[in-house]
């Protein structure tokens, strides 16, 4: 195998090694994938001003989250489905995020539940919810939260219905997985990925278990789902959630400088500028442009995030440029174990620290505390 070198190289690896359904389920976004190549292109796009003649022997791309330290200001991103990129992939996402010293964001409809990755894992890690339908389930889910000792509650906002993702329809995207004539011939070509999704700690959604009656039928899970996701949630249900959970409280799936002034009225501790990875509304702005308005909007009242087509140390160090606290990252962490399970986790993240690192001091930057828009090149 030729050495890895970046985030793309685990991209190839895991395109090769995960079911298709999966892997593009990761890979794709929603409708004609505008927004989803726009996150990609406008980071891109963005040009770092190169600084020369500085002392940068002593650098550190240590920073704070939410007050906590971190050996760089990269969180792992709430990503549905995890445990079937990977066995078990929502454990192995977390001990790789704790080893690192970043957080890990657990998502409400992972495959291994709240309790699954709390008994796999030493320190507290992050939960995200989804505002079902069904109040009081919702309510149980945060309890559980808290029972777990969960540091982090991560609202998305940007879901109360969801956005057609053409792909995973083509492929008949299932869970637990299903094997149909169409997707055989995929999956018998990948044993080593088939053969670890069966012998997982679990095959369908974890946090779901027990809520519903005959769980693992597909047609039943999936018209629960669709029928859970609440049309109606508004900042109201920001309120009652601020009411029940009693830690920190991080609002994910702002674009709108308006809605962004409305989520720092919540009191919510931090704010994530994102288009849910491109597969939502397709059409809406990359999340780095609407970055710097959301930030003017916010000012000093919560801590602002960025979330959006982030693979490399470069483009963290633009987000921060432009205001952002801190980054997650999705897609580039599952790739990463997609590949290699923990360890291509591990790989993922180490190599976007190693960017970020050589990045600074080619920038001239010893600190993360001193970066800010003047790091940009503007012709």
């Amino acid at each position: 195998m030729p050495p890895i070198t970046c985030i793309e190289d685990l991209r190839t690896i895991a395109r090769s090694r995960v079911a298709r359904a999966m892997f593009d389920y990761v890979d794709r976004g929603s409708y004609d994938e505008m927004t989803l190549a726009s996150n990609r292109g406008d980071l891109a796009a963005l040009r770092l001003r190169q600084r020369v003649m500085v002392d940068v022997s002593d650098r550190s791309t240590a920073a704070t989250l939410l007050g906590e330290p971190v050996m760089m200001p990269v969180a792992l991103a709430p990503t549905g489905l995890t445990g079937l990129v990977h066995r078990d992939g929502e454990i192995l996402a977390a001990r790789a995020a704790q080893a690192a010293g970043i957080p890990f964001c657990l998502s409400t409809m992972s495959i291994c539940s709240i309790e699954d990755v709390q008994a796999a894992v030493d320190k507290p890690f992050w939960f995200q919810l989804y505002v079902m339908r069904d109040r009081g389930f919702v309510k149980s889910l945060i309890e559980r939260a808290i029972a777990a000792r969960c540091s982090a509650l991560v609202l998305t906002l940007d879901l109360q219905i969801q956005g057609q993702r053409h792909q995973d329809i083509r492929n008949g995207l299932a869970v637990p997985p299903r094997l149909t004539l169409a997707n055989a011939l995929d999956i018998a070509s990948k044993p080593r990925w088939a053969l670890g999704v069966l012998s997982g700690k679990r095959k369908t959604f974890g946090n779901l278990a027990g809520q519903i009656k005959a769980a693992g039928n597909l047609k039943t899970l999936s018209h629960w789902i669709a029928g859970q996701f609440d049309p109606s949630l508004n900042w109201a249900d920001v309120e009652w959630i601020r009411s029940i959970w009693p830690g920190k409280l991080i609002l994910k799936g702002v674009l709108d400088p308006e809605d962004a002034r409305l989520a720092a009225a919540t009191g919510a501790d931090a704010i994530v500028v994102s288009n849910h990875g491109g597969r939502q509304l397709d059409g809406a702005p990359s999340s780095i442009a609407a970055l710097p308005s959301v930030v003017d909007a916010i000012g000093n009242r919560s801590e602002v995030w960025f979330d959006g087509g982030v693979r490399s140390g470069q483009d963290v160090i633009k987000a921060l440029a432009l205001g952002a606290r801190g980054v997650m990252i999705g897609k580039a962490f599952l790739y990463g174990l997609g590949a290699g399970g923990e360890q291509g986790v591990r790989t993922a993240i180490e190599l976007i620290r190693r960017e970020l690192d050589v990045t600074m001091a080619l920038t001239g930057q010893r600190t993360l505390e001193r970066v800010d828009s003047s790091l940009i090149w503007r012709p």
